[in-house]
């Protein structure tokens, strides 16, 4: 079964698998295609304006790529650019998907996501890195062994921040519901790996290695979080499902 999902992931690029279903080619220029409320276009009176914004903006992204993927990215062009609402970890801030084209006719896919001030600022200070955007691209590109090849960031021309990553990058998700609690233990095992590598790459790992110690304690403390962090998102869905029943929240469903 996974062979079969690594085989279709990988069959074609992102961007050509995600082209069908997103975009309008109809009358000529390729346009994104709308699906309110998740995916829409600016108010026609300042679409215009927008994207003449949103050209500009691209410029300052441009120049925050190492040269080589300035080269590559060279090869296409701006096009279409829309809001996309995105998860609910991003909820209240603006998000967008960029439509790129070369002159092969092939597309490429920009994601742009507002980032706003690290949790850990109030308890750890402000960041070494005083743009927020930036911040997030630069823990990326330390903690991964391989980041993005379009992860950069820029201004907007309000004064917010944000990173651009590509839309889709050919990610599998873990299908973790049909685990039985051996796969499920090598899981965390490999995801436990995964997360140690990452911090010890970006962080001194000598002086992680003497705060874990050779106890459990740490072990322990974090599978407490972890039952109490799901227990809170539980109770948090519930209270949204009671505000929405009762009326208080306006829940759209998705189609």
């Amino acid at each position: 079964m996974l062979k079969k999902r690594i085989a279709k992931a990988t069959a074609a690029s992102s961007s050509e698998l995600v082209f069908p279903k997103l975009v309008d080619s109809a009358g000529g220029e390729p346009r994104i295609r709308e699906s309110p409320p998740t995916i829409f276009h600016a108010d026609a009176p300042r679409a215009a304006g927008n994207m003449e914004v949103t050209r500009e903006t691209f410029a300052k992204y441009r120049a925050t790529l190492p040269e080589d993927r300035r080269a590559l990215l060279d090869r296409y062009r701006l096009v279409d650019a829309a809001i996309k609402v995105v998860g609910i970890g991003s909820v209240g801030t603006l998000c967008m998907v960029l439509l790129m084209m070369s002159v092969a006719g092939n597309p490429l896919f920009l994601q742009v996501k507002q980032a706003g001030a690290s949790v850990l600022e109030a308890s750890a200070g402000k960041s070494a890195y005083p743009h927020h955007g930036q911040r997030v691209v630069m823990g990326q590109r330390f903690m991964q062994p391989a980041s993005d090849l379009f992860l950069g960031w820029v201004t907007g021309p309000e004064g917010r921040h944000f990173y651009v990553r590509r839309l889709r990058d050919v990610k599998l998700s873990p299908l973790v519901e049909s685990y039985d609690a051996a796969l499920l233990s090598i899981y965390g095992t490999a995801c436990g790996w995964v997360l140690a590598r990452a911090h010890a790459k970006a962080g001194d790992p000598w002086a992680i290695s003497g705060y874990l110690g050779k106890s459990a304690e740490f072990d322990e403390v974090m599978g407490k979080f972890a039952l109490a962090y799901a227990d809170q998102a539980e109770r948090d869905h519930a209270a949204l499902r009671s505000a929405v029943r009762a009326g208080t929240i306006v829940a759209i469903a998705e189609r």
